[in-house]
């Protein structure tokens, strides 16, 4: 049965990249904020168990249309593990490179300007 906790105040994370990492039922679980929206994901790396969410958020460098010319995506919405620099889009959990590596998402509420984590 999914529990519901109260992770944070809305106005604890008031910037976009903005994050906030508590525990829920013994897992550790970083709520970010992006573009208004709020998302959680696991402090897990699915690679070799890294603090995921304690890494930098950037943008990403991907291949253009034409499969030659390559642009930076400029949009802070993925999160490099410090440990090993996998990237992971921390608005839907899947490592940028492949498809294969997911880390844990979990539903979000947002209630009276409270933050909950469903788990």
């Amino acid at each position: 049965m999914a529990t519901r906790q109260k992770i944070a105040n809305a106005d604890e994370l008031p910037n976009n990249g903005d994050r906030i990492i508590a525990e829920v039922q013994g897992i550790e679980i970083a709520v970010f904020r992006f573009d208004g929206e709020y998302y959680a994901l696991a402090n897990y790396c699915v690679h070799q168990g890294g603090p995921l969410c304690e890494g930098a958020l950037s943008g990403r460098t991907v291949a253009g249309d034409d499969g030659w010319e390559w642009a930076y995506d400029t949009d802070e919405k993925y999160v490099r593990c410090p440990w090993h620099g996998w990237i992971f889009d921390i608005t839907d959990g899947r490592n940028v490179d492949s498809d294969r590596y997911v880390t844990p998402t979990y539903d979000i509420e947002v209630e009276d300007g409270e933050i909950f984590v469903h788990r």
